[in-house]
């Protein structure tokens, strides 16, 4: 999908989940569900599984652009479900994760039903906020402390 194939609140829904998904560092996952905390939404985890599923592919032509979004510059295979597992989604894509996270140096684990899962104590992903958000909080709060060493230094 394009911007214009979506409203401009869809648009920026989609746009947080990508560039939320982007700041999980390499051999680490997220769930959908801290996910959707980080952005405010803790109800939203669903929702963010549904920006994932509609994430395009990375143009292969060269001579075509590819979408601002796509899954050459989105680790869609960091994130996975609350209970470390990776949920299957069609013929071959849960392996297809698996094989992308191991490549990532992640342990992919596979249940005796053949279910694909990651421990989250060694591979999890969980701040509190977003280092993005943590830049801005502290560019924040270093110049308000700025503007009140400044306001005591004129009285």
């Amino acid at each position: 999908m394009t911007r214009s194939e979506r409203s401009d609140e869809a648009w920026a829904w989609y746009t947080a989940v990508y560039e939320a998904v982007q700041e999980i560092p390499y051999g680490k996952v997220c769930t959908y569900g801290h996910i959707a905390k980080l952005l405010g939404k803790p109800q939203c985890p669903r929702q963010v599984g549904v920006c994932l599923k509609h994430l395009p592919s990375a143009s292969r032509d060269p001579t075509k652009k590819s979408p601002t979004w796509h899954s050459g510059n989105v680790p869609w295979q960091r994130v996975i479900n609350s209970k470390g597992g990776i949920s299957p989604r069609g013929p071959s894509g849960a392996s297809r994760q698996a094989a992308a996270l191991r490549a990532e140096g992640v342990e992919v684990n596979e249940g005796a039903m053949g279910e694909l899962s990651v421990d989250l104590q060694a591979h999890g992903w969980f701040p509190a906020m977003l280092p993005s958000e943590e830049e801005l909080a502290e560019g924040e709060s270093s110049e308000e402390d700025e503007d009140e060493e400044a306001a005591a230094y004129h009285t």
